[in-house]
């Protein structure tokens, strides 16, 4: 039976497959994200995608300066790295703080003017900063998974439905696996770097 490749294994033929490593994505190369438990209780299995995912946007964004931070590098969208990091700190926020535990807290980056504000970085904003509120409104969110069961109730507010904690996890999980096929594709044409 075929194992996972090592770092440094040449092209390993899959018996079962017949598949080499040539046949997968590349991988990155300092990829230090938590492996995904293949055999995993519904919370765990929960849990791990959805860290992945966080870790995926962390990893892709590593080496980034505010200047490229900000580069709309796949026209004729607008959409840059600094602007999804900004976009994902906004949604840990409304839906963990604001829609499940009904938190009284601002939105991050209210602008009555634009309606997608966390998406365009105004000119001072920095990329750094912003990274870190991120990963700040992630730890909240975490913090809020960890004290409720997956069977917790809310009614978000601008439903008129209850959702449990099961399925705000896994939109969650839907948000950020298609935000990163984004952050793969801006980091390519940032500097041509891709690897799953």
């Amino acid at each position: 039976m075929s194992t996972p490749r090592d770092e440094g294994d040449e092209d390993t033929v899959r018996p079962e497959s017949g598949l080499t490593d040539d046949d997968f994505a590349p991988i990155w190369a300092d990829d230090d994200r938590p492996r995904i438990p293949r055999m995993a209780g519904e919370r765990e299995a929960l849990t791990a995608y959805l860290e992945h995912y966080r870790a995926t946007v962390e990893m892709k964004c590593r080496g980034i300066g505010n200047g490229e931070s900000r580069l709309r590098s796949v026209p004729p969208s607008t959409m840059s790295l600094h602007g999804l990091v900004r976009h994902l700190a906004q949604v840990e926020r409304w839906w963990f703080q604001q829609n499940f535990e009904r938190r009284d807290v601002p939105l991050l980056f209210a602008d009555e003017t634009d309606r997608e504000p966390d998406f365009n970085p105004p000119p001072d904003a920095d990329f750094a900063a912003d990274l870190d509120l991120w990963r700040a409104e992630c730890a909240v969110s975490r913090q809020i998974v960890a004290a409720h069961d997956l069977d917790d109730v809310a009614r978000p507010l601008d439903s008129d439905e209850d959702v449990n904690l099961r399925w705000l996890m896994l939109r969650m999980i839907t948000e950020y696996a298609r935000h990163c096929g984004h952050v793969d594709l801006l980091r390519e044409a940032l500097d041509g770097r891709v690897g799953s």
